[in-house]
């Protein structure tokens, strides 16, 4: 089995060498995935994995943009359009100046087992730019966005490709970038999620990501006949998803110890309450502030510079910012320390080392393309309030959210289990999202 593993990484290295982030994402579905297809006849010999890993169309632009003295800015566009066997591509466009090639392909392929998971009809897609939105004045960022989606807007539709937001990309730029789409076209569609309520937009989709998080790891903790109430929680992240991962986990009864930025991490002893929350949500969302501000306000938080949260006790660890965050040894920090939960609410934010040694200890932990596929859920949600021309409740999106990341906890379930009673929550992920998209793939033929 190694050799047959070994041998298509062989051939996608060949083709993928300089770009490690996606080289990661497919090996960890690979090591999962290839003997599910050696050990079903339906997809042996019909290299589907290898077409998966493919990019239906990988398109790169440039956007020049003006800034504010006049001198003209130039930047690198990208979209990704990984798989549309079961749905128009849908994935969010990150604004970052980590953006690059590599990155989008990582994302786009998870996005297609994560959309496969939430069982609703999208493929797989991602895109973005090296773009930073730090710094940059409201003027400054809606020009970008203008120039960005003047290119873009060829490539996408609501029967095409629905793009969303992603780090760098909230509702202010979906709003410049949805102006300029239907300024182009002369047509009011639902081509972009995360849009404002007015105009089209679903509510609870800022939320929905780090809720979904959490209704995620409320399943994994219901297996071992236990709950949120009462447990220590440590999250990394103070952007919408770690904001509402946060406030669905104190919700729950849990007590949430530490949020942090690229700066560093604040740690709360006496836990961050749901007006302390508030206050980080302004200082984030309007102010654009650094988390470290916290300790100014609450004094006897403390803040610990360029150092991530992993080495503070808890019972459950929420990972929310950003891809390969946590390694190894904050793993065993982790375990160590009596964690008994990972849910992962950012993209692939575990190494490889650190998911050897979870896996080691035999502790809950959730791969993001299962445990946040809450945020593309509730944009799927929002495509179907856009076609029916509805608007549905806050309980109503929160009931069909919950529901949905029940129904992905019970497919990771299915194929995940191990004949001692444990959930291999990777392989069950994998395989449950490959089967759906696969069995679409080889009904169309090779296309």
């Amino acid at each position: 089995m190694k050799s047959k593993i070994d041998g298509f990484m062989e051939l996608v290295k060949q083709r993928n060498g300089h770009e490690p982030e996606f080289l990661q994402a497919v090996q960890e579905v690979a090591e999962t995935v290839i003997p599910y297809i050696i050990d079903n006849d339906i997809y042996f010999g019909k290299n589907v994995l290898l077409r998966m890993v493919e990019p239906e169309r990988l398109i790169s632009f440039r956007v020049c943009w003006v800034d504010d003295d006049g001198e003209i800015q130039v930047n690198r566009g990208y979209r990704v359009q990984m798989n549309s066997a079961i749905g128009p591509y849908k994935g969010g466009l990150r604004f970052h100046p980590t953006v690059n090639a590599s990155i989008l392909k990582f994302l786009a392929f998870e996005q297609v087992f994560k959309n496969s998971l939430t069982t609703l009809p999208m493929g797989g897609g991602k895109g973005g730019s090296d773009f930073d939105p730090k710094g940059k004045s409201d003027n400054e960022i809606m020009r970008f966005c203008h120039a960005f989606m003047s290119e873009l807007f060829r490539h996408i539709g609501h029967n095409t490709d629905v793009p969303a937001g992603d780090i760098g990309v909230g509702a202010r730029e979906i709003g410049f970038m949805f102006g300029m789409y239907k300024k182009l076209k002369t047509t009011f569609t639902g081509v972009l999620t995360g849009k404002g309520a007015s105009w089209g937009g679903s509510l609870i989709r800022p939320e929905a990501t780090g809720y979904g998080n959490v209704y995620f790891a409320q399943d994994m903790l219901k297996t071992q006949k236990d709950s949120f109430n009462g447990k220590k929680v440590v999250i990394s992240g103070s952007g919408n998803v770690a904001q509402y991962a946060a406030e669905k986990a104190i919700e729950l009864g849990a007590t949430v110890l530490t949020l942090s930025d690229s700066g560093g991490y604040i740690y709360d002893k006496d836990g961050i309450d749901t007006d302390k929350l508030k206050f980080v949500m302004d200082l984030k969302n309007n102010k654009r502030g650094r988390i470290s501000e916290y300790v100014k306000v609450y004094t006897s938080a403390k803040f610990v510079a360029k150092e991530k949260p992993w080495s503070v006790p808890c019972d459950v660890a929420l990972p929310c910012a950003t891809q390969n965050e946590l390694n190894g040894d904050d793993a065993k920090k982790l375990v160590s320390n009596g964690c008994i939960c990972v849910s992962e609410g950012a993209n692939m934010p575990s190494t490889p080392e650190a998911i050897h040694e979870f896996q080691k200890a035999k502790i809950l932990f959730a791969p993001g393309k299962a445990s946040n596929a809450g945020g593309v859920a509730t944009s799927g949600l929002e495509m179907s309030q856009n076609s029916l021309r509805l608007s549905w409740t806050r309980k109503e999106v929160d009931d069909k959210l919950k529901d949905i990341m029940s129904d992905i906890h019970d497919s990771c379930v299915k194929y995940g289990e191990k004949d001692d009673g444990s959930i291999d929550y990777i392989r069950g992920a994998n395989i449950a999202g490959f089967v759906k998209v696969a069995d679409a793939m080889l009904a169309q033929g090779i296309v």
